[in-house]
Formats: C-alpha cells, sequence, structure tokens
C-alpha cells in the first residue's frame, strides 16, 4: 500500500547536476531575451529598472520550483497552497506588465519541466509582438471644466461646440440656482491643434464673463508612479 501511495505522489526530483544546470542556464538566456524586450517597448518615466531585473529573477525561480516539484503530485499540491496565501499589493504601472509576468512565469515551466524549444519559439513570438505593438499608447484625454452663471448656459454650449464640433463631448452638468457647471472630454491631439488656431478657448471663455474658474485636465490609461 506505501509503495502505491509513494509511486502515485511521485518522487522528488532525480535529476542530475548536468540537467539542472542546462535548465537554469536557458531560463537564464531567456530571462535575459525578456529583459531586453521590456526595455525595448517601455520608454520615459514608465520603464523600471528593477521591475525588469525582477522579470529575469522570476524566470529563474519559476525553473527552480518546476525543477523541485517534478512529478511530485504531493509536492506540487503543498506549493500552490504556499502560493494561494501570499498576496500581491504591488500596483501595476501598465497593462502590458501583467503580460510579462505571465510571459516569465510560462518561460520557467517550459524550462523547468524540459521544453526548451516550446520556450525559445513561444518567447520568439511574443517578443516581435510586443515589439511590433508594444509602444502603443492610448492617446491622452483632454477635461474641460467650466463653471459659470447659469444665464452663460446657452453661451458656454454654443461656443464649445462652435470650436470642437461633435469632437468634444459632454460629460457632467451639474447645475445650482445660480451656477453652472460643465465637464467636456476630448482627444488631446484635438484640443492641442485647436489652440493653435486662433483666439485659445481659454480667451473665449473668459470673454464671456461671470466665468468663476475653467481648467483643463489631462488624462491617460497609464499609471505612473
Amino acid at each position: 500500500m506505501k509503495k502505491e501511495l509513494f509511486e502515485m505522489f511521485g518522487s522528488p526530483s532525480d535529476l542530475s547536476i548536468e540537467a539542472i544546470l542546462a535548465r537554469l542556464s536557458m531560463a537564464t538566456v531567456i530571462g535575459l531575451f525578456i529583459f531586453l524586450s521590456y526595455r525595448l517597448s517601455h520608454d520615459g518615466s514608465i520603464y523600471s529598472k528593477k521591475f525588469n531585473v525582477s522579470l529575469v529573477t522570476l524566470t529563474i525561480i519559476t525553473t527552480t520550483v518546476m525543477i523541485v516539484i517534478g512529478n511530485n503530485l504531493a509536492m506540487s499540491l503543498g506549493m500552490v497552497g504556499a502560493l494561494s496565501i501570499v498576496r500581491f499589493r504591488t500596483a501595476v504601472k501598465d497593462s502590458r506588465d501583467t503580460v510579462y509576468i505571465f510571459w516569465t512565469i510560462v518561460t520557467g515551466i517550459c524550462c523547468g519541466a524540459g521544453d526548451y524549444v516550446v520556450a525559445a519559439i513561444g518567447s520568439g513570438f511574443i517578443f516581435m509582438v510586443l515589439l511590433l505593438f508594444g509602444r502603443i499608447r492610448n492617446d491622452n484625454r483632454v477635461l474641460m471644466i467650466i463653471r459659470t452663471a447659469r444665464m452663460n448656459e446657452g453661451q458656454v454650449e454654443a461656443l464649445i461646440f462652435q470650436r470642437f464640433s461633435r469632437k468634444a463631448t459632454l460629460r457632467v452638468k451639474n447645475s445650482t440656482e445660480t451656477d453652472m457647471e460643465f465637464i467636456y472630454e476630448l482627444n488631446q491631439k484635438v484640443f492641442d491643434k485647436k489652440q493653435k488656431t486662433g483666439k485659445s478657448i481659454m480667451d473665449e471663455i473668459y470673454a464671456i464673463g461671470n466665468i468663476e474658474y475653467f481648467n483643463v485636465v489631462t488624462q491617460n490609461d497609464d499609471i505612473s508612479s
């Protein structure tokens, strides 16, 4: 009975030192490949050297864990249980960072299992996709926040429509007995282009009179530190 249980749950990995070094070396090489990909697809303040180094380390760690687990079912279940209690609260700056984390984990699993071909070919395809599309950025959005006297409601709406046509979307319209507040959203490129032609939108808004404030806020989907 003990023998059957031992065979069912597997035995510890009996890989040779050469095999272990080969798997860890391959994981390191592909990890450096991931390092290069991350460096090429990120630039400016969004690039984090510490995070990039962590990607290489995570690849090697995952490979080491896979080598230790091997075909041992009991150890794999124990590892899943141990990892399930760990909570990661580090904010992800860019949605692409999640892709890189999964890439390192999958690479570590492949190298730990000895599937070098799958790890290399898969990493090559991922590298090409991220190289082609990794520099794509979401267009920044501009929010124009205008607070004015309620009697200026029609003038403000007419001015914004005349200046930006349908490219400025009214997101919020708040009112009191005496005041009105508008929040318009439009593309950053459209806003900049209109600002370069003729009188600035700020001057035109304040020319209406009885304007409490006019704020311009730029938004994007990237979370910077």
